[in-house]
Parts: C-alpha cells; structure tokens; sequence
C-alpha cells in the first residue's frame, strides 16, 4: 500500500514538472541522481564476475617475473656477455576510456619523454620506422619484415589480410594513420563550442617528437591485449631519471620505474658479430618461438615483452639462453590497476654458453686488420686531386688521390653536415657550411634553368658537373617511386634514348609524363593540375624541393667543392676539431690556421695514428676478416670481421641514432666479412687442383711441365691465359715448383688434363666436374658448419682450365676458406667448424658438451698430402714476409681480381707449425692489393699466438705500412 501511494506521489510530482517552467532543470536532476545511483549500487559485470561497485572491484590475474637469461663466455671463461640489474621507466594503459584519453596520454608521454630526456637517458626503440639523416621517416624492415610491421600497425592479425593500399603504404601513411583519431590521436587538440576538443593530427609537434610519442603509443598497443601490463619506455635509466619520476609519479598516471634486468657486452667490436645483441620480441619471432613442436620440446612459452637473441650466436643459441620465467598472482580493479599482490613462484636462469673462441685472440687480430688495412691506405694516397683508375695496366697501380680522402669525410658522415647547420658551430664548420648554402644555390638554379629552359641540351653534351646532377634527379626520383620507366613499352623505349645521350633532360621528362611513367599523385599534381605543361611544372617544382633537403646530393655538392677550391683543405681538417672526431689540440690547430703544418701531412698523420680509421674513410680497402681454427679439433679460436659496430648499442632496445647512422655506413659495420662476404680464392685454390691432379692421374709425382707464359691449348673468346710471370716464364716445374711459385701455366695445365678423356679431346665440363668433386672433399661445396649467418659457396661452373687456378665463378668467404684450409693442415679430416664449446646451468654443471662433427674425410695417398705439404711450405720461403720466421709454416697466397678498375683482393692461407699444426689460419682484406698484405697480417697473428713478439710490439695501435715485396700468384 504505501509503495502504491509512493508511486502515485512520485508520478504526480514528475508531471507537475513536466508542465512547469523548470521541466529541464528538473529533468537534470533527475538524470544526476539516476547516474549517482547506477554508480552506488548497480551490480557491474567483468570478465564474467559480478560485482558489487568499483570499490570492491578484484580480478586475479597471473603475471610473469623474468628471468636472468644465461651468460656467454670465452673459451678461457672471460665473460662476453651477461645481465646486470637496472632500472626501467614503464608505462601502462590505466586510463578511462574517455573522448579526452588520447589527449591525456599523449600529454603524459610527452611530459616522460622531456623528464626522461633531460636526464641523459633515451627512450627505447622497438618502432621500426626513423628519421633519416634528410630528415625523412623511413622504415628500417623490408620484405616480409616489413608487411608483418605494417599488419601491426593497420590491426591485422595477419599480412594477407592487409589491403593493397596498406601493403604499398609509405612511412609517412602509416605516421598519419598512427596519429589519427583512431588510433593514438597525436596532435593538437582544439576546444570546441560543445565543450569538447577536435584533433588536428600532426600539428604540435616536431617530426621527431611525434616519432617518440607514437614509438611509446605503439609499444602500450602490442600490449592491449593484456591490460595491466606496462610497456617499457625506457631501459636501464640513471638515478636522476629514476628520482625525478618518482618526485612525480601523481602527475604520471600509468608511469612507473620497475626494477629489470638488461644486456651486457664486453667493450671490444671484434666479438659483436660472433655475440650479436638481445632486443625485444617481434610478433614474428613470437610465433615462430611458440610453435606447438618447440614448446613442446622446450617448455618455454614466449611472451610479447620478452627479450630475445636478434643476431649472432645470440639468436641461434636462444632457448639455451633464456631462463623460465617466474609466475605471481595478482589482483587489479576494473581499470587494470594492481590493488594487491599474492603468490608466486621464483624464475630460473638460463644456462650458460661457453665458446671456443679466444677473446683476446680475437681482439689482437682485430687490431692487426686494422692497422694493417690503414697501412695499405696510407701507402697508396697521393698528394693530388683526380686519378682515373681506368687508365692504369696494373690494379697495382692504383692510387688514392687526396681529394678522395677529403671527400670521403662527407660521403661516408664522419662530417656531418646536421652538425655544420646547427646553431653553435665552429669558425671552420661555419665557413665550410656558408660556402655550401652557396654552392646548393648555384646548383639548384643550374638545374632551374637546365630543365625549364628553351636550349633543350641533350644529355651527352653537359659539362661533368650538369651529367652528374641530371643522372642523380632521375635516380632520386626513381627511388622515390615517382618515376618509373618500366611500366611500358613506351617507357622502355624512352629509358634506351636517354641513355643513349641524345635526349635533354627535359625532353626526357615531358616525355616521361606524356608515357605515364610519372605518378601525378607523389607529386601532389592528380588535383587542379590541368595539362601536361602544368604537370611539369609541379615536377620541376618537386624536384628542387627534394634536392634542397636531400643529403646525398649534398654530397655530390661536396665533391664539386673540393675539387673547385670553394672549402679549403685546412678547413676541412679544423673540423675535425671541432665537430669532435678527433682529440683536441691547440697546437695543432693554431699549425693548421697558421700553414705550418701542410693538410695533407695532417691527414696522413690522422690516418697514422689511426685518429682517422679506414672504415670511415670507407676507401679501398676498409674492411677485412679472418678466421683461425685448431686443425686437430675443427674449433674456430677466432673469427673476425673488419670494421664492426657496437653491440651495446644495439641491445635491448636498438639506439635509433645509432642505428641509422651505422646502417649508412658504407663500409657496412653491420656486415659479417668473414662470412658472408664471397670473393674468388684466386691461387689458394692451387692445392684443391693439386689434389684432383694428382688423384685422377692427371699429373704424376716428379713429373715436369714446361712453362711458356701463353697456355695455348684451348680456344678462347678473349686473349689465351697467360701467367702471372709473363712474359716471362717458369720453364719446367713438378707438382712442388708449380705449388711454390704459384705458376698458373702448370694449373692450366692440370685444368686441361682434367678435361680430356681418354679419346683425347677437351671436354670443359668433364673438368668442371672433376673439379667439383674435390672441392666437396675439402667442403668448399656447402656452409662451414659455424653457427652464425653465413653464405653459400659457389663452385665454378664456368671455364674448367680458368678454374684451376682459382679464377672461373669460384667464390667461398673465408671461413668456407678456413675449413678448407683447416683440412689440409690435418691431412684430410673435413670438419663442420664450430664456435661452440659447452652448455652448463647457472651453477656450472654440464649439459651439453659440443664436439665439431666430422663432415667426411678425404681418403687419398700420402704422397699427395706430402706434395702439397711441400709445395706449401715451399711457397712460404718466397714470402719476404716470413723471412727468419722462427716458426715453421706452410701457406699459399691468392690475389684475385673482381673488376679492373679497384684494386685486387689479398688472401693467404696457412697452417703452422708445419710438422706438427696447431693453428690454422685464413685472412683476407677486400680490394687489398696484393696477396703479400694478407700474408703479412697472418704473420703478425701467428707471432701474437706463439707469444713471438711483446703485444706493443704487435698491435701497435698504429698504421702498419706493407714491409713485404708484392708476390705473383
């Protein structure tokens, strides 16, 4: 009864409000007190559980506690690599889902950002798209990396489900998108007269800024899927940082400082390509990783935070590495906040890997590349401005002009040209950069009037300077997918008559435009553009924007300025100063500015003292490798590769600026030279055609053949092969002589009877074959065995009397050289070379001992072994190199020529001592002129490991000019 009278009342009441004037005041009100009460009391219903209201709110959840992943060891056990306690800034998704959410967490990341930076520290970067050094996004992944990026970003759960125009998307679609309203609303927000706030994408913000905002934003989104776990935003912050955040954590919502674990490297670049780095998973390598098979056998599930190997034995060697996460209860609200923590269950280390590498050793050789590869450098610069390699007989002949080492401080970014535009710049980086502002105006209105000009100058008959900016527009707009000449005949057609030389440029690109060979829309003419002449006019437009900003046609500038005397050589030294490249001295300088000391003696001391390394000068030769095994075990005590980067810098969260400036290194840092790089083995292939010879009866023990200088026998398209001697000549050698003077005539030979059957007549692939078949006896047929990246060998298939010698399409990298090599010092045991020695667990006890597997052994006679053998360590004698060498060794040297117009590479390989090997040893330096200067790197290493000579003595921090005479071979 009196809720019937409660009702009548309450019903009387709201129609009294609805007809009187305060209908809408009361109608508020109303809706107030209804929200007050649905927030009081009405029962919420989350992930399945009812509850009460907010404030009893309690979900159990599990999280994971991570593990100390293993540590790495050489085989001395001196540690490489392991993990050490840090601090790391996190960042979770806590907030309401409000219209104001993107709002409010772009500003507190914003505020970390500036907090985190102001500190010292950086931010982590597991976002795959950087600024250029032009100032330009660019993604850092290609292929199948790249769609599986793009997927992530546009919410695919996989790349096929990406649509045409997601797959073909530029870095900057994919940074608008990101920055759009639906996905992390980057920009500026603009109150409007409803009380709310409208985005303008973008605005705001610095491109770099932005690129920070959205690397966090991305991160916190891989992790939406799991609510109330945090993002890392930073790693392994200092105190200040650490402070300061904490000072701040009430303004910070979602932001907190967790304790953490991150990777460590010892401080030596010759191990950074045998350890590689950590960084955090990818969704491919989750999947991967997580595949029911290897889940099975492992019992490790992977997680989207998880840190794991990227390169290097690192990643091959992953799941012995990671250790089994620990697991804790947890409680969190309905927002994904923890109220309280329960149990738990402690994590495992992972087990520990140790190496047959010798890290010391391997750091010497290292240092020896280095100066000696120097040493080349600067014995072969001369104090001129041009030389045309094109115009020498000799690879040997070919010289770096001073200019080229002037220029080689631009085009290789040891200069850096952001640094001669700042604000606070030296009296030198000033000058150099004014002189640019006004070579880049010069240029640019050249170009002006070369493509909207009526002379229509055809290609062919530009000065140098013009050829070279219209061949480098065209390129650039290829690169930038505006131009494209293969999309038809037309276009086809159109691309021979430029290169013919007859054409103008701007002949060649109206004509581009009328073939629809130009897209319209890079451009921005697809709208309000109205004829072809227009269209044109935006191109030309386009391109002068482009030029202005683009650092590699910069670099052109700089070459033309060097060469016209527009920047001085005195000035181009002071800013080395004063960018910071090389330690400062006054009184060097003060010589500089005053011309006592000449910039040419001033480069070459640079160079000398190795102020100035080969790598950045990145000038022929600048790298190098080599690789050295015991022959008795088929262990690699150290493999090394010339230049190598940082590995620091590249683990746990790759430093961006870092990145993108080893990743336009054109010496390739990032490269393995000593096993991916493939060149021809040259004459270190004699003894595998010795091999052949000898077992198929092709030559006999004693037997002589004549040199003449001109082998004759065989028909040839181009002039008959000659050796190296000619037009001298060896006369008569056995199997011994040919080995130890390396005589081509006697392995031509040798390719020629390998050739003939037993009618008599050549049969080129009937040599070919039988050159195969010994080449996969010493394992020149597959991969080394060694567990890092490495590429597959190349056994000639061309010219079987050229492949004797070690010419044809033979190319192994060294280490495929080194098992080789390696085979021959224990006489036929063919091993799968390892840099792996043991597994223990965190305390020390064994798991796994790894022993090289036996590949196949190469059953021949002893006499053949002896043959080689002999002529190897007759060969040796020759070498000036080893002259009074108090060990005795075999070896044999290879040059081998790739193009006419660089220098030739240098190999040598050996094994010593010779009557009973405990070293084997492969070396080689790209483009390093002649053979003598791998061999005498191999000497300097043979005299760190038999302890020959003190190490200051040996490594010696110093350029190493060539101390041999150049051998023939």
């Amino acid at each position: 009864m009196r809720d019937r009278q409660f009702w009548k009342q309450f019903r009387d009441k709201l129609v009294g409000l609805m007809t009187s004037r305060i209908f809408l005041l009361g109608a508020v009100i109303m809706i107030l007190m209804l929200l007050l009460i649905r927030r009081l009391f009405v029962l919420q219903i989350v992930n399945g559980q009812t509850y009460q209201n907010d404030f009893t709110l309690k979900i159990e959840r599990e999280r994971t506690i991570k593990a100390t992943r293993g540590s790495i060891y050489d085989r001395n056990g001196r540690v490489l690599a392991k993990d050490k306690l840090a601090y790391s800034v996190t960042m979770e998704d806590n907030y309401d889902s409000t219209s104001t959410k993107d709002m409010e967490i772009n500003d507190t990341i914003f505020r970390l950002i500036s907090i985190i930076e102001k500190n010292g520290d950086k931010l982590d970067n597991d976002f795959n798209i950087v600024l250029d050094e032009n100032g330009n996004y660019q993604f850092t992944v290609t292929g199948t990396g790249l769609l599986r990026f793009l997927a992530d970003c546009y919410g695919k759960p996989s790349t096929d489900k990406l649509l045409i125009k997601e797959k073909n998307a530029t870095p900057d679609d994919v940074i608008a998108f990101l920055c759009g309203p639906k996905m992390f609303g980057v920009g500026r927000y603009v109150q409007n007269e409803r009380g709310g706030y409208d985005l303008v994408p973008m605005e705001g913000y610095t491109k770099e800024q932005i690129l920070k905002i959205l690397r966090i934003r991305f991160a916190m989104f891989s992790n939406n899927y799991q609510k109330y776990i945090a993002s890392n935003v930073a790693t392994d912050v200092n105190e200040r940082t650490v402070a300061e955040i904490m000072e701040n954590l009430d303004s910070l919502r979602g932001v907190n400082i967790a304790e953490d674990t991150v990777r460590v490297y010892i401080d030596d670049p010759s191990l950074s390509h045998i350890l590689g780095y950590t960084g955090k998973i990818s969704n491919e390598e989750l999947a991967e990783l997580n595949q029911e098979e290897a889940v099975n056998t492992y019992h490790h599930v992977y997680e989207l935070n998880d840190m794991v190997g990227k390169a290097g034995i690192e990643q091959v060697m992953e799941r012995a590495l990671q250790g089994t996460k620990g697991r804790q209860t947890i409680f969190v609200d309905n927002l994904g906040r923890v109220t309280e923590a329960g149990t738990e269950s402690a994590p495992v280390a992972g087990n520990d890997l140790y190496l047959t590498i010798d890290a010391d050793l391997q750091s010497a050789i290292y240092k020896i590349l280095e100066q000696k590869i120097a040493g080349i450098v600067l014995s072969k610069i001369r104090n001129v401005k041009e030389f045309d390699a094109e115009a020498v007989k000799s690879a040997a002949d070919i010289i770096i002009p001073i200019d080229d080492v002037y220029f080689a401080l631009f085009d290789n970014n040891v200069i850096s040209l952001t640094e001669l535009a700042a604000g606070s710049v030296g009296s030198s980086e000033a000058a150099v950069y004014s002189a640019y502002l006004t070579k880049l105006g010069q240029a640019i209105s050249a170009i002006d009037t070369d493509l909207r000009g009526e002379g229509l100058r055809p290609h062919m008959e530009q000065d140098e300077e013009m050829k070279v900016y219209e061949e480098y527009i065209l390129d650039m707009l290829k690169s930038l997918s505006v131009l494209d000449m293969s999309g038809s005949d037309e276009a086809s057609s159109l691309q021979e008559e430029w290169d013919g030389g007859e054409l103008s440029i701007a002949e060649f690109l109206r004509s581009a435009i009328a073939a629809g060979a130009v897209d319209i829309a890079k451009i921005g003419a697809d709208k309000g553009y109205s004829d072809s002449g227009e269209i044109y006019g935006r191109l030309v437009d386009y391109t002068e924007e482009k030029l202005h900003s683009d650092s590699e046609f910069s670099k052109k500038l700089f070459r033309f300025m060097i060469s016209e005397g527009s920047i001085l050589p005195a000035q181009i030294c002071l800013c080395l100063f004063e960018q910071g490249i090389i330690a400062e001295d006054e009184a060097a300088k003060a010589d500089l500015l005053n011309g006592v000391t000449d910039p040419y003696d001033f480069m070459l001391s640079c160079i000398k003292t190795l102020q100035i390394t080969p790598a950045q000068l990145a000038l022929d030769p600048c790298s190098g490798s080599c690789v050295v095994t015991d022959p008795n075990s088929g262990e690699v005590l150290a493999l090394v590769s010339y230049p190598s980067y940082d590995d620091n810098m590249m683990a746990n969260s790759v430093d961006a600026d870092y990145f993108n400036r080893i990743a336009h290194d054109k010496s390739l840092p990032l490269y393995n030279y000593a096993t991916q790089e493939k060149t021809a083995p040259g004459s270190t292939f004699k003894p595998v055609s010795t091999t052949a010879g000898l077992e198929e009866g092709a030559i006999r023990l004693g037997e002589k053949i004549e040199c003449v200088g001109v082998f004759e026998k065989i028909d040839s398209e181009t002039r008959a092969p000659r050796c190296w001697i000619y037009p001298g000549r060896h006369g008569q050698l056995d199997v011994v002589g040919g080995i130890q003077n390396s005589c081509n005539y006697f392995f031509y030979e040798v390719g020629y009877r390998l050739s003939t059957g037993l009618n008599g007549l050549y049969d080129n692939q009937t040599g070919l074959d039988k050159i195969r078949k010994y080449c996969d006896l010493y394992g020149l047929t597959d991969k080394s065995g060694i567990e890092l990246t490495e590429s597959e060998p190349k056994v000639s298939d061309i010219d079987a009397v050229r492949s004797a010698i070690g010419q044809g399409s033979h190319s192994y990298t060294t280490v495929q050289l080194a098992r080789y090599v390696t085979t021959v010092a224990n006489r036929g045991v063919c091993y799968n070379l390892s840099v792996v020695d043991k597994i223990t667990d965190s305390n020390g006890r064994l798991i796994i001992d790894y022993t090289p597997e036996v590949r196949n052994n190469i059953n021949i006679s002893s006499s053949t072994w002896g043959a080689i053998h002999q002529g190897m360590r007759a060969a040796v004698t020759t070498y000036h190199a080893f002259d009074d060498f108090p060990v005795l060794l075999a070896g044999k040297t290879g040059t081998a020529q790739q193009v006419t117009t660089r220098p030739n590479h240098a190999l040598f390989i050996g094994f010593a001592p010779y009557q009973n090997p405990r070293i084997s040893v492969a070396s080689r330096i790209a483009y390093g002129y002649t053979s003598s200067n791998a061999a005498e790197v191999t000497r300097d290493v043979l005299k760190y490991y038999f302890k020959l000579q003190d190490v200051g003595d040996i490594v010696t921090g110093k350029a190493e000019p060539p101390d041999s005479a150049a051998i023939g071979d």
